[in-house]
């Protein structure tokens, strides 16, 4: 499916619910964000983006603890956890998602190796719609995609997106 026809089941879904969406995207460089605003009408349903590529953006616009990153990488889960959190807390949304990863060519690692991507998407508990982002119900997951930079940043997109049209859709019954 392609993403502009996930983007739009998206909008459905935010739009019934009456929520807004924030991003907060580090490897796909804001790409999630320009899905989302390509379509016509978004700002019914998407409420803003932060992009946080370096360490220092994460920990400034998002409240990502440094010693965190410090000890886990910018690429993991506890990082990831915290950015959508954090989307949650500088945002008047009730619905986030995050991505962190490394598309390359270069940064991979044994551990990390390039197409590695760590996802996170908050969405309102099961008590009901809150801005709250402590009460809020985060999902995180890690994938390795393949190919080139660009083809590795087009899936996260895909991905992300998917997933939190899968993720609302499941709540939503």
């Amino acid at each position: 499916m392609s993403v502009h026809t996930l983007t739009e089941q998206l909008a459905d879904v935010l739009q019934q619910h009456g929520w807004m969406l924030a991003t907060a995207e580090s490897c796909t460089g804001g790409l999630i964000a320009a899905n989302c605003t390509d379509l016509s009408g978004s700002s019914n349903w998407f409420e803003r983006g932060f992009v946080t590529y370096s360490n220092e953006a994460k920990h400034e616009m998002l409240g990502v603890d440094s010693a965190l990153i410090a000890e886990h990488g910018a690429v993991s889960q506890e990082v990831v956890a915290q950015m959508v959190l954090g989307a949650l807390r500088h945002s008047r949304a009730q619905v986030a998602l995050a991505t962190s990863g490394i598309a390359g060519p270069t940064g991979g690692s044994a551990d990390k190796p390039v197409g590695t991507v760590w996802f996170a998407w908050a969405t309102p508990s099961d008590s009901g719609p809150t801005i709250d982002a402590e009460s809020a119900w985060v999902k995180t997951e890690c994938l390795h995609f393949a190919g080139d930079r660009a083809a590795i940043r087009k899936a996260a997109v895909q991905h992300a997106i998917h997933m939190l049209v899968e993720l609302l859709s499941n709540r939503s019954r």
